[in-house]
């Protein structure tokens, strides 16, 4: 006899059924009366099986419609620069942006020693909320060197986004990728429209060219809603 609690057990059962592909994308999943109903379990029981994997991004719940399969998770990559746009439309979603912040600003010591730059010079300051199907998945905010890149407060980041722009005219020699779990700060959690405090996958990411430092942003992703990966080959 299986020793698994019944939870993991119900847990289980919906995960084989999303893989198998029975249970695809926006399918309503079995209601926590019908699951204790199948499983022999009380409600408490069915309800944190699917409060759990809504926490995990495997479930969504709509108020008064019920639980349904979610969306696969995005997935970038450790090994390589992205373009954000190009990672959606890959899926075939559609892509779009936000630009909060486009400006001149100072260099405060973290961003000079990561730019190279003396504390207090001028340097560029964007900040973009990138959106997938109209859902918040990556708030941005990026320092650039105004002397390898003086046109970038005139570009159209509605169009063309920073790391496609940057790549085109300060080819990428060189990248520097920290990783870390934080909770949302205020600013963030509203412009990924989730929870203060939420979960979120952050990303530190200076590139550099031939020329010298170009970039120094942040890349920040609710938890739920992006995950990493990284395949090496010998």
């Amino acid at each position: 006899m299986s020793s698994q609690p019944r939870y993991a057990a119900i847990k289980e059962h919906i995960r084989a059924q999303i893989e198998s592909g029975k249970w695809p994308a926006q399918f309503r999943v079995p209601s926590e009366n019908q699951l204790a109903q199948d499983f022999s379990v009380s409600r408490m029981t069915a309800r944190r099986a699917l409060s759990e994997l809504t926490d995990e991004g495997v479930l969504m719940r709509s108020q008064g419609l019920g639980t349904f399969v979610a969306e696969p998770v995005p997935a970038g990559s450790l090994l390589e620069v992205r373009n954000i746009a190009d990672e959606i439309a890959a899926r075939g979603h559609s892509y779009a942006n936000r630009i909060l912040k486009l400006e001149q600003a100072q260099a405060g010591t973290e961003v000079a020693v990561a730019l190279g730059l003396a504390e207090g010079a001028a340097v560029y300051h964007s900040i973009i909320v990138h959106l997938d199907n109209g859902l918040p998945i990556q708030f941005e905010e990026r320092y650039t060197n105004p002397t390898l890149v003086p046109e970038y407060l005139q570009q159209d980041f509605t169009h063309c986004t920073p790391n496609e722009y940057l790549t085109r005219v300060a080819p990428l020699t060189e990248v520097d990728t920290t990783v870390e779990a934080v909770g949302a700060s205020g600013e963030v959690a509203r412009a990924l429209e989730i929870a203060e405090n939420s979960a979120c996958l952050q990303i530190w990411r200076r590139t550099k060219s031939s020329s010298g430092t170009v970039s120094f942003a942040r890349l920040v992703h609710p938890g739920s809603r992006y995950r990493l990966g990284a395949q090496l080959r010998f």
